[in-house]
């Protein structure tokens, strides 16, 4: 007998304590669901799924070449050639590349930045753009937990997932004119005025995702008065400089013009679009404090933040960025191709918008020679965008969004065929 319940105890040490019927790890995740397909993501697994040679995927938002072949800048590689050999594989700290970090700050804020040299601008590494927003949006639930977050309608779609998660509530802002395709400046001005004082909004710097429709500058000193007189705190999306006219100076202007009316600020800044550096999660946040003593302490609480989450960035992209950058001749090369990218892109809307013109299309298209950037709402209905892709076999959201990356010389007159087959009964 002893030796049947030795046996017993040896068996239930090798084997575990057996869980109760409720507990069994066959039905301990059962009531989790499969999530909902990413509205953007989805477009391309759909894309990639159909055998039609005629296909064209205008969904991704990524830059592609006039053969629709994705491209790494001439800057990038040299950038590789140099550092590969010369660099070890050790931790970066918390905050990030120092040197990478002083190349963003010049390039948002600008060379002779005086908050660069009073040392105001608490900075940390990011994993692009959206980890820049999700280490902001977690700062502001610790350190202002009773604040809430303005997000423009629309806006990119991971933004409402950014600060939901991290448990910041959101409202909204007027900002897409459905009617002229434009600006709905008289509303996002009148909503401006009707947030509480002191309220935090989330502003995109140039290239507005996904409508490509920016403020005039003259608006924009309009805007950045109006949060003067109402206290409001905001924070830049920057995720297109350069990318967006071809001129990093330019694409920057409404960071400059906040800065020039006393404004603290923060700023996401990413490197996937401008420099093509999608897969390497290379970007920086920033925040402008009050004196240096308050952005060393912001500085560390963010890097708090960081460390639970990846505990440090990634090396390898920190590295180009700052060997691009930091390099003369380089970040001249860099400046040339990146107004390549975009005088394509500038060159495609001008091309569209003349192919349905051509084909007698009875809408206006003006828009999308007056919008910039990667994208362009188009106005297209999601019934038509259902058409363009069962009929056409064309994939993009079906909120009307193009990206006009995926717009070339050789699809172009097929895709305004198309858009003007599903339009012209309107």
């Amino acid at each position: 007998m002893a030796m049947s319940r030795a046996a017993a105890a040896i068996s239930q040490r090798r084997s575990g304590p057996l869980l109760p019927p409720s507990r069994s790890m066959s039905s301990l995740f059962g009531h989790v669901e499969p999530s909902a397909k990413d509205p953007i993501l989805g477009v391309t697994e759909a894309f990639l799924a159909d055998p039609s040679p005629d296909k064209v995927n205008v969904g991704v938002g990524a830059y592609r070449d006039d053969n629709g072949k994705p491209v790494v800048l001439e800057c990038v590689r040299e950038a590789e050639r140099r550092i590969a050999g010369n660099a070890n594989m050790e931790y970066l700290p918390m905050g990030g590349s120092v040197k990478m970090i002083q190349e963003s700050l010049r390039l948002a804020y600008g060379e002779d930045s005086e908050f660069i040299k009073d040392k105001r601008i608490a900075a940390v590494q990011a994993l692009s753009g959206t980890g820049a927003c999700r280490l902001f949006a977690d700062f502001q639930k610790r350190f202002l937990p009773d604040s809430q977050i303005y997000i423009p309608t629309p806006t990119w779609s991971n933004h409402h997932n950014i600060w939901r998660d991290a448990q910041v509530p959101q409202r909204t802002f007027a900002y897409y004119h459905l009617e002229s395709k434009g600006l709905d400046f008289v509303g996002l001005m009148d909503d401006i005025k009707k947030a509480p004082d002191g309220s935090f909004f989330l502003l995109h710097a140039c290239a507005h995702n996904p409508t490509g429709v920016d403020p005039s500058e003259e608006q924009w000193r309009e805007i950045s008065h109006q949060f003067k007189l109402k206290n409001h705190f905001p924070f830049f999306d920057m995720a297109y400089q350069g990318f967006a006219s071809g001129d990093p100076e330019r694409d920057a202007k409404a960071i400059r013009i906040f800065l020039e009316d006393g404004h603290q600020i923060g700023c996401a800044q990413s490197y996937a679009k401008n420099m093509g550096l999608y897969g390497q999660r290379a970007g920086c946040l920033t925040i402008l404090c009050d004196d240096e003593m308050q952005a060393v302490a912001v500085k560390s609480q963010l890097q708090q933040i960081a460390r639970p989450m990846y505990s440090n960035p990634p090396l390898h992209g920190a590295l180009v960025v700052s060997t691009i950058l930091g390099d003369p001749a380089l970040k001249t090369l860099w400046l040339k191709e990146v107004k390549g990218m975009a005088d394509r892109i500038i060159g495609m809307r001008k091309a569209l918008k003349e192919s349905l013109e051509k084909l007698g299309s009875p809408l206006s298209w003006e828009h999308i020679t007056n919008q910039i950037g990667m994208f362009c709402y188009s106005g297209m209905t999601p019934e038509q965008v259902d058409r363009l892709t069962k009929e056409f076999h064309i994939y993009m959201t079906r909120n009307g969004r193009i990206s006009m990356a995926g717009v070339t010389t050789g699809n172009v007159a097929y895709l305004a065929n198309a858009i003007h087959e599903v339009t012209k009964q309107n």
